[in-house]
């Protein structure tokens, strides 16, 4: 396809794009989890397109023309940053004409920028696998994080449309209130898993594992991004024999065939968590997303 017949598809894109005119703000979201903190923080005052399902891997996603059209539209870009989306986003935003949405500018929002980063290695090459310079991307997955971001993002939205100023701060002090209620329940419901050794199927957990003081003593993936080899996961198993992990988690959107093989030769539960929202029926949005989560971990974990 050559570069004008691209041009016209990108433009065909846009005009049948067409925002709905009410919102002051629009969103355009990397992840479920940002649009749905973003839904919580704009209200009616936010029109948010999510760009990823839980069901999508969101290190791969193919930068199309429908979304490129859709951040050409856009007043705010929410990315999860710390190279999450290094594949497909900046393809994106180069090609959208949208210059308030760059980097550096007020319409462009890293998440990651807000909270402490784990994981961060001190030497990068491709020998290690997937893995991310800035350290560890997932910051989801510890719901004290949403707390950080959503202060953030409430400054943004006020920047960015400050004729609504009054209804974003309300709208913030009213998630804030609800959402630190929910991390002392979350906190007391998930005593029983301190200390809980697991394996995961990809290093995506780091924040949850310290949030919720547990342990993962293995991974199915040999490296971040390398799919398990046969021999890779039968010396695992060997390893895991003497005193095996509790259970196994992956995400929604990974395959379960390695998990559920090593979680059936070590007779330990096998848990697809939904990692983000819309990853299963029951987290639904941001709170049941946590609330799913620790409850699966709990039934796994025999409570």
């Amino acid at each position: 396809m050559n570069i004008f017949m691209k041009s016209g598809l990108i433009l065909l894109a846009v005009s049948s794009l067409a925002l709905p005119a009410q919102a002051a703000v629009h969103v355009f979201a990397c992840e479920p989890e940002w649009a749905a903190l973003a839904g919580e923080l704009g209200g009616s005052d936010v029109d948010v397109y999510t760009a990823t399902s839980a069901l999508q891997d969101p290190h791969h996603i193919q930068a199309r023309p429908s979304l490129i059209a859709r951040v050409h539209n856009s007043d705010l870009v929410m990315a999860t940053g710390a190279q999450l989306e290094i594949g497909w986003l900046p393809v994106l935003l180069r090609q959208s004409a949208n210059a308030a949405v760059q980097p550096g500018n007020p319409g462009y929002f890293e998440a990651a920028s807000y909270v402490k980063l784990l994981d961060v290695p001190t030497t990068v090459d491709r020998s290690q696998g997937d893995v991310h310079p800035g350290g560890n991307p997932h910051i989801q997955t510890d719901a004290r994080n949403m707390l950080l971001v959503a202060a953030a993002l409430n400054s943004r939205l006020q920047q960015i449309d400050p004729e609504h100023q009054a209804d974003y701060q309300k709208r913030y002090e009213d998630f804030s209130h609800r959402w630190q209620d929910a991390l002392v329940r979350w906190q007391q419901m998930a005593a029983p898993l301190h200390g809980i050794k697991l394996i995961a199927y990809h290093k995506g957990w780091a924040y949850m594992l310290r949030w919720l003081s547990m342990q993962e003593v293995g991974t199915i993936e040999p490296l971040p991004g390398i799919a398990p080899s046969a021999g890779y996961l039968a010396g695992l198993l060997k390893k895991q024999q003497g005193q095996p992990a509790a259970m196994v988690i992956y995400a929604a959107y990974q395959s379960s065939k390695a998990s559920e093989w090593l979680g059936k030769r070590l007779h330990i539960p096998v848990v697809q968590l939904p990692f983000t929202v819309g990853g299963d029926d029951q987290a639904e949005d941001l709170f049941s997303l946590y609330d799913d989560t620790i409850k699966r971990l709990l039934k796994a974990a025999g409570h």
